[in-house]
């Protein structure tokens, strides 16, 4: 017997359509990712720097052909959906059919000898107007140890459009086509994430260009610091339920919120004291689970200083806006590493998604009231509870989430070196220390919270410091 007597091609038609109609229109439902179409790599023809500016933003100055790795852009283009996101709930489909195009940064092991079939896919962060790869500046050392591949992605209004400092705008030679509005008619960030999940699709199963050119995914992990953080939040509460295209997450200082844990992917949460301070964390705290662990690090800052200031070299070769720390009430930016912390909880959210390896817990910072937020601090003030670094349990300063002052100011945090008195009675001399710090040290190493390649660069930046010195 035929297939055409079997089945009743017209209704069978009429099914599917009514199927798919149905699936746009009703939370819950999980909808088919569909796949963009990606060029690239885009070439890169003149020097970065260039005033033509044709390269990528913010591309990385650092040699990655010594360590194995390649830089390439691309663009990425197709149709996107608008999705709800109502509170702790699946979101649904409101419409679709909405044209976009834009672009992802990857960097990712030349030999697929070198990878470790990890992705780390960076909702980049816009708040300052461009496309800041916050993730990658974090944990780049680490990254490139250990072999991940990192993909950013521009799917904001504001890293695409913004004037000046948008894409579209800072290279129109490169990215004047680019486009996260529909025309226009989209302004809210609403397309954001469909298009997210489009990048993860054309990654997890390229159909023509692959974006990690030889490289086979095994696992994807969203990611994104602060303001991207809430965006991810209700991504993973309203979206993952449909698209499903990522593996765990990795949520990063700032702007949050409270998570489903009736979700499959495994997330890890690290975050601040400035943001525990300023910008929610306490409201959004929720117990570790097996779905969740969330890390709140003792003196750190929502902006981390970074002493090889790769960050504002870019922002002046690009000529970006570069943010003034010198303006605020406190010395600015605390120098408690907070990127030990992330660089150990990528390694342990591979492990528990792969593994079912469960990370390690952490006390929460202690606090004396949460409306206002105080912390609880010792006589330095210095905070007390959460994860305590060696730089931060055997201090050599005060360093603090808390700062004040025009700008930005209020995300900086504080770093207040201790006078030679204070150094001198907390220790006798230089061994006393570097013996003290190295407890610490292992300590924080055998808790899970730093790797090994950071507990040994604390090793040596304790014994190249003038502590007892004197």
């Amino acid at each position: 017997m035929s297939m055409s007597r079997l089945y009743d091609w017209p209704v069978v038609r009429s099914v599917i359509a009514i199927t798919f109609a149905v699936s746009l229109m009703l939370p819950g439902l999980a909808t088919a990712v569909p796949n963009p179409s990606v060029t690239g790599p885009v070439p890169v023809t003149v020097p970065l720097g260039d005033p033509s500016r044709d390269y990528p933003q913010l591309a990385t100055q650092l040699d990655l052909e010594s360590k194995g790795y390649v830089e390439e852009e691309y663009f990425f283009q197709g149709e996107a959906r608008r999705y709800s996101t109502p509170d702790l709930a699946t979101g649904g489909v409101i419409s679709d059919g909405h044209g976009y195009r834009t672009r992802m940064v990857v960097r990712r092991p030349v030999s697929p000898q070198r990878f470790n079939g990890t992705v780390i896919v960076d909702w980049l962060n816009v708040t300052s107007g461009y496309n800041l790869d916050a993730m990658w500046l974090t944990s780049r050392d680490h990254i490139l140890r250990e072999g991940y591949a990192y993909v950013g992605v521009s799917v904001q209004r504001v890293g695409v459009h913004a004037e000046g400092t948008g894409l579209r705008s800072w290279s129109p030679i490169r990215y004047g086509d680019l486009d996260v509005t529909d025309g226009g008619s989209i302004l809210d960030d609403s397309l954001s994430y469909d298009i997210y999940s489009q990048a993860a699709q054309s990654i997890r199963s390229p159909q023509g260009v692959n974006p990690l050119g030889p490289l086979v995914a095994e696992r994807l992990i969203a990611t994104g610091a602060s303001q991207s953080q809430g965006f991810l939040v209700r991504y993973h509460n309203s979206v993952h339920p449909l698209a499903n295209v990522y593996d765990g997450y990795l949520l990063y200082i700032g702007i949050g919120g409270i998570l489903r844990t009736d979700l499959e992917p495994k997330v890890i949460k690290v975050d601040s004291e400035n943001d525990v301070l300023f910008l929610g964390q306490a409201i959004a705290r929720q117990p570790d689970s097996d779905r969740l662990r969330s890390y709140e690090v003792a003196g750190t800052s929502h902006v981390s200083f970074d002493p090889a200031n790769l960050r504002g070299e870019l922002l002046v070769r690009d000529g970006l806006p570069v943010a003034d720390t010198t303006s605020c009430d406190l010395p600015a930016l605390s120098r408690i590493p907070l990127s030990h912390v992330v660089n150990a909880s990528w390694d342990h959210l591979v492990r528990w998604i792969e593994q079912e390896t469960e990370p390690p817990t952490a006390e929460p910072l202690r606090l004396l009231s949460t409306s206002p937020v105080i912390v609880e601090r010792d006589g330095f003030g210095n905070a007390l509870g959460g994860v305590q670094l060696p730089q931060h349990a055997v201090p050599a300063a005060t360093n603090t989430g808390a700062n004040s002052g025009p700008g930005f100011c209020f995300l900086f945090g504080s770093h207040q070196p201790f006078d030679d008195s204070t150094l001198r009675q907390l220790y006798r001399n230089h061994g006393q220390y570097v013996s003290a710090f190295q407890r610490a040290n292992r300590e924080a190493r055998q808790a899970g919270y730093i790797v090994t390649a950071d507990y040994q660069n604390n090793i040596r930046e304790a014994a190249r410091s003038d502590v007892g010195k004197r």
